[in-house]
């Protein structure tokens, strides 16, 4: 959530934290996806060397991704970027977030 001003974040706050940080969509880590899933990244955790990688490696909030195969055993996840494959392991897919997309071609 984004907001303008001071004054209107704290009037936000004033009316309850916990509605602050709510987000209209549910985010699901790229590692509880399944084949074929396809989602929008919502956002990244981690420290800022793992997040810069990502970033270079095209994954960035709004991007649509779809996954392309799942290892099993918490092996790697195959995602498609942008025109690219990325290979994401297991904790590091547990640390991007995405938005899953219904009804997509």
């Amino acid at each position: 959530m984004q907001f303008s001003n001071c004054e209107e974040c704290l009037e936000r706050t004033r009316k309850g934290v916990e509605e602050v940080g709510r987000r209209e969509e549910n985010l699901t880590p790229i590692s509880s996806l399944k084949e074929h899933d396809i989602g929008k990244v919502s956002f990244i955790r981690g420290d800022r060397k793992i997040i810069q990688r990502l970033l270079d490696m095209g994954l960035i909030a709004g991007t649509k991704i779809r996954v392309l195969r799942v290892a099993p055993l918490n092996g790697p996840t195959e995602v498609a970027v942008r025109g690219s494959k990325l290979a994401l392991g297991h904790d590091i897919a547990s640390n991007v977030f995405v938005e899953v997309l219904k009804d997509q071609p």
